[in-house]
């Protein structure tokens, strides 16, 4: 009698129906329902044919899937209904081999056998999540015969004709805390998500790690809308007052989760606020926006100009120049030092600027914390600097919680909050981290690499994609695999090598990448950068009166050789700055009066007829490029303007150089950075050098924008003139 007072209305719900009755009731959306009926029209209808979950279609599977991570009420909904498997048993449906969209099931074997050898450093990680953006493109892969450029979430794809194009592709990546390992945990195609989307997405890849026996400890996103909303939906809070820096993995368990935001993006966030509010204050100090600007547009000034202004300076010294280092990120202790020096200087513009300087320098001081350098040392969350780093934690939410714009509204109430809000967050779950974190055995007490709280390695993973993409641009669906899976093939999970224990460190490198964080950018956005043409005051052509033939070598000074050689170098020497995104490296291509200040982001540049003088090394490259173009590049008929004819002689370059005294000697740590070193700032600079030598010397009208180049024998003079460059010779 029971059964048969239920059994008929029980029988008339179809899985149809119950979808349609929660749409209407707003609990699911419209788009998700539609994708259902176009893309499941086989879909069993009936309630009992889904009781068996071994028996599940592939798309009973694929059904399963979208609406658990689309929709989890919903799901939670139907699992009362229909025997649905439990979300955390989705993850095998959401797995493929080799490079196919959802989990990589190769990656998470490779890291379980390092769990089951014994390899502690592989028990403790961090989930880093982030977006590509993808074209939108239907294509055939003759391969698989399927149509490609669906979304894809790993169970099948959604390649329903109604069906959406992927838009995006979310990628997961694992980080070491205790050393420096990386693992691509795989990728999903999506056309729109949603912070609770992610967030499930999240709790699926922490249960799949969880399930090999590594414990998530940390998870770090972007500072974005969609950040802010997978925070939320996975109990994240980050009013000032409560900030709830975990959430919980299963909900209602007693583990605990850290959540990041990544940190560059938090710094663009409050450079756009500084930028739009122009003066914001607290506790009685003021920070100008239009200090920084100042600083960015600062003109080259000739030093004999500041010498009134500055007392005690010899007058000798007035063939240098004041240059501003626009590699110099914005946050950072060398603005700090180069504002309080234009300030000792008594230029006009930086008067007054000690709450700039002394905001700038708290924002360079927390980002030194969160990369593991400065003043905190290697390695921040030490014992030893514990009690240090809480109170400039301290120090930083007096300050952000009391900022105010020109009108007395409070920064951290209003629309542009979300880049302070993130540092607040970011200090409370690094505090809870390092109580929290149980250290493996053989490492020292709290020895986290806290680029494991940024989407740093994430993002350098993205950029080989990008080069393996072949394209500047949004990559389709098939590109974009294509890529991924040639990247996998060569990925390796053991720790990355050790970087230089010298003063810079990855996290800058990362950084100076980043040219919104730049005071070239600041510039740029102030003021566009010219074309690069000549200075009118240059008084050798650049590379025009290099010899080349024996009769004009033995008609031509010597000196006059040497100073377009030189001059020819220091117009090299500008034209890489213009594009230099590393502080370090765009100092050391100029002749600097490196005693006058000890900061790179200001610098005294010796300068010759309106053209900077390079640095002994970039000489020294060009002096042998020159050489080598003499004796090598008379040899064939091949055009001289091709890559092809370039390539040789920049080998015959290298050739020269190799056993050589050390060139660059501020740069002696970037050759030991990066994760290949044959590929790193120092070896780039070399090579960059030589290139643009080869290019100017082999096209100087296209390359210095002359007009009229056949007027070289108008610049040459007569010998036994002195020269002014003779003090700058190679080294």
């Amino acid at each position: 009698p029971a059964a048969s007072s239920c059994g008929p209305a029980q029988r008339r719900r179809t899985v149809p129906s119950i979808l349609r009755e929660l749409a209407e009731k707003r609990q699911l959306s419209e788009e998700i329902v539609s994708l259902v009926q176009a893309q499941f029209s086989d879909l069993p209808r009936e309630l009992h044919s889904w009781r068996q979950m071994e028996d599940y279609s592939p798309e009973m599977r694929q059904f399963a899937c979208l609406l658990h991570l689309y929709h989890i009420k919903a799901y939670d909904y139907l699992r009362k209904i229909l025997p649905l498997p439990h979300p955390y048993s989705l993850t095998n449906w959401l797995s493929n081999n080799k490079a196919a969209a959802g989990f990589s099931s190769d990656v998470f074997l490779r890291l379980q056998e390092k769990v089951e050898r014994g390899d502690q450093s592989y028990r403790h990680c961090a989930v880093l999540v982030q977006d590509v953006s993808l074209q939108k493109q239907q294509e055939w892969d003759p391969h698989t015969k399927q149509l490609t450029g669906f979304v894809d979430l790993g169970a099948g794809i959604l390649d329903a004709d109604e069906a959406p194009l992927a838009s995006e592709a979310i990628i997961l990546m694992a980080v070491g805390i205790s050393s420096p390992w990386t693992a691509p945990l795989g990728y999903f195609l999506v056309n729109s998500m949603s912070g609770h989307f992610l967030a499930q997405l999240l709790r699926q890849a922490i249960n799949k790690l969880n399930n090999i026996g590594i414990v998530v400890l940390a998870v770090t996103s972007g500072a974005s809308a969609r950040g802010a909303e997978t925070a939320r939906a996975l109990g994240i809070r980050t009013d000032p007052k409560r900030i709830q820096c975990t959430f919980q993995h299963p909900p209602g368990s007693a583990h605990s989760i850290a959540y990041f935001f990544d940190v560059c993006h938090a710094l663009l966030l409050i450079r756009n606020a500084l930028q739009c509010f122009q003066k914001v204050e607290w506790l009685g100090d003021t920070m100008w926006w239009q200090h920084v600007v100042e600083l960015a547009a600062l003109r080259e000034q000739r030093l004999s100009e500041l010498c009134s202004l500055e007392s005690g300076r010899a007058g000798s010294k007035g063939s240098y120049h004041l240059k501003v280092n626009l590699a110099t990120l914005l946050f950072s202790e060398g603005v700090a030092e180069a504002l309080e020096h234009l300030q000792k200087l008594g230029l006009a513009s930086f008067q007054n600027c000690s709450g700039t300087v002394k905001f700038v320098r708290l924002m360079s001081s927390l980002c030194d914390v969160f990369c593991g350098r400065g003043l905190y040392g290697k390695e921040p969350l030490l014992a030893g600097n514990y009690t240090k780093i809480s109170n400039l934690f301290n120090e930083a939410k007096s300050c952000f919680v009391n900022l105010t714009d020109s009108v007395g509204r409070y920064v951290i109430k209003s629309k542009r909050k979300l880049g302070f809000l993130s540092f607040l967050l970011n200090a409370e779950s690094l505090k809870w981290l390092s109580s929290n974190y149980p250290c493996p055995e053989g490492t020292p007490s709290h020895h986290l690499h806290t680029h494991a709280c940024s989407l740093d390695p994430l993002e350098r993973f993205l950029r080989a994609l990008q080069q393996a993409c072949g394209s500047s641009g949004s990559p389709t669906c098939t590109v974009f695999q294509a890529a991924y899976h040639k990247l996998l093939a060569s990925c390796s999970l053991a720790p990355s090598s050790p970087h230089s224990s010298g003063s810079a460190s990855p996290w800058h490198i990362s950084l100076s990448q980043r040219r919104a964080l730049t005071l070239g950018s600041i510039r740029a956005q102030y003021h566009p950068a010219p074309g690069r043409t000549l200075a009118p005051e240059y008084p050798y052509s650049a590379g025009l009166l290099l010899p080349s033939s024996a009769l004009s070598n033995a008609l031509t000074d010597l000196s006059l050789y040497t100073q377009s050689l030189i001059c020819t170098a220091g117009w090299v020497a500008e034209q890489l700055a213009l594009d230099l995104q590393c502080e370090a490296c765009l100092a050391s291509l100029f002749e600097a009066d490196e005693s006058r200040l000890s900061c790179r982001s200001v610098l005294y540049i010796k300068k010759f007829g309106g053209v900077s003088l390079p640095s002994a090394s970039v000489h020294h490259i060009t002096s042998i490029s020159e050489q080598v173009l003499n004796r090598y590049g008379k040899l064939g008929g091949a055009n001289k303007n091709t890559k092809l004819w370039h390539l040789p002689l920049e080998q015959k370059v290298f050739q020269e150089l190799l056993g050589q005294s050390t060139l660059f000697p501020t740069l002696t740590n970037h050759l030991f950075e990066g994760e290949l070193s044959i590929n790193n700032h120092y070896t780039v600079l070399v090579k960059e050098i030589t290139q643009y030598y080869l290019n100017i010397r082999t096209n100087p009208a296209q390359h210095l924008n002359l007009k009229y180049p056949c007027r070289r024998h108008k610049l040459k003079r007569l010998k036994g003139k002195p020269s002014p460059l003779g003090s700058c010779q190679s080294s």
